[in-house]
């Protein structure tokens, strides 16, 4: 090497946004109190955020019904309308799925089903089905076929 200085040009794109409000990522160190990034269920997250966001183009009168939202997202109807329900958690649910630190059993199927939309009843460990607890699964005899016998007999 000589004594000139040699020069390392790095380019990295980057989009600033200046954001209305919402939620903001900050990235920090793995400690063993926020159990870094691999804690958390991209899944849940993923489904949230879409969530939020099919509300805020409701909300703003980009679309006018579930059916015109799911149409231009080109997915089922019932899915929307089951995702949409996640704007109905509690903060301190939807910061703890951000946080990765939601419960170990809260799954996005478990969310998908129907939950009290008080705030504080989607906590309670007596209610029958709870954000944080999954559903009960059925056998695969019963799964695979509609209409088939109940699981009650």
């Amino acid at each position: 090497m000589t004594g000139a200085a040699q020069m390392l040009t790095v380019r990295v794109p980057l989009a600033v946004r200046k954001q209305r409000g919402g939620r903001k990522l900050m990235v920090a160190l793995a400690t063993p109190t926020n159990r870094g990034s691999s804690a958390s269920d991209t899944t849940l997250v993923k489904a949230a955020a879409r969530a939020f966001r099919w509300r805020r183009m409701m909300e703003a009168g980009r679309y006018g019904t579930i059916s015109e939202l799911a149409a231009a997202e080109k997915i089922n109807s019932s899915y929307v309308s089951r995702l949409l329900r996640l704007t109905l958690l509690a903060p301190d649910i939807v910061d703890a799925i951000l946080d990765g630190r939601q419960p170990e059993g809260m799954t996005l199927p478990g969310l998908m089903e129907p939950f009290p939309v008080e705030w504080h009843r989607q906590g309670e460990p007596n209610q029958e089905r709870t954000p944080t607890t999954t559903p009960p699964t059925r056998p695969a005899a019963q799964t695979a076929v509609r209409g088939g016998p109940s699981p009650r007999g």
